[in-house]
Order: C-alpha cells, then sequence, then structure tokens
C-alpha cells in the first residue's frame, strides 16, 4: 500500500514472489508503471527483466502481479482483463479510492483467465 500510495497520481505496479504450490507470496518487488499513468499500469520492461532474474536467483517463483486503482475499486477492469498474459498468477488489486482504508479491504486477489476475472480468497499476514 505504502508503494501504491507514493506512486500517486498515476498507477503503481510491482510483481510477488514467493511459492505457487504453497500459494504464498513472500517478497514484494516495486517497478516503475512505464505508462506513468492515473489509469493504466504496464510494469517497465527494464524492471520486468531485472525482478524476474532475482526471483528465479533467488530460488522464488512469480506468485502475483500488482496494481493499484487510483479512483475506482479493487475489481479488474476489462483492460485489465485483456492485457492479463500470466494465468498462473494472482492479480493483486489496491484501491486508492478510500486512502483511510486499511490493506484488509484495499486489496483484493483474482485469478484472470480468457478475459473473466474470478476473486481469490486473499489472506493478509
Amino acid at each position: 500500500m505504502r508503494h501504491a500510495r507514493a506512486e500517486l497520481p498515476n498507477e503503481a505496479c510491482g510483481l510477488l514472489s514467493g511459492s505457487l504450490e504453497d500459494g504464498r507470496a513472500t517478497t514484494f518487488h516495486p517497478a516503475r508503471n512505464a505508462e506513468a499513468s492515473p489509469l493504466r499500469y504496464n510494469v517497465h520492461p527494464e524492471d520486468l527483466v531485472r525482478i524476474t532474474f532475482a526471483i528465479e536467483d533467488a530460488g522464488g517463483e512469480l506468485v502475483a502481479i500488482f496494481h493499484s486503482h487510483t479512483r475506482s475499486t479493487a475489481v479488474p477492469s476489462a483492460t485489465d482483463r485483456r492485457s492479463a498474459m500470466y494465468p498462473d498468477a494472482v492479480y493483486l488489486l489496491a484501491s486508492l479510492a478510500d486512502p483511510d482504508a486499511p490493506p484488509a479491504r484495499a486489496l483484493r486477489a483474482w485469478r484472470i483467465h480468457g478475459g473473466q476475472a474470478f476473486e481469490v480468497e486473499l489472506s493478509i499476514g
């Protein structure tokens, strides 16, 4: 949430690594939003390469892709659903619509397949 708030007025993004088998993310890797936009995100290509190698070097796996919505709920937009390319990863969205919302209320997790989004249980802690 700190990264998301720090990137305002633009959407923030990053990757989470951990174990796909356990369904647990252990490390957040903040990234630059190549779009520098309050309405869209794209993990900067240099960050994507750097973070991917760091995850592999640490023996981890890509578990989730994070981005924020600056004014709307933490529900994948039509653009989010169309551009999802990692079916094994969870898409973690943060809503900044309520600046006082705790992470348990501001964050939601989704699986996106074939343009359809399915919410998955999220446990923070």
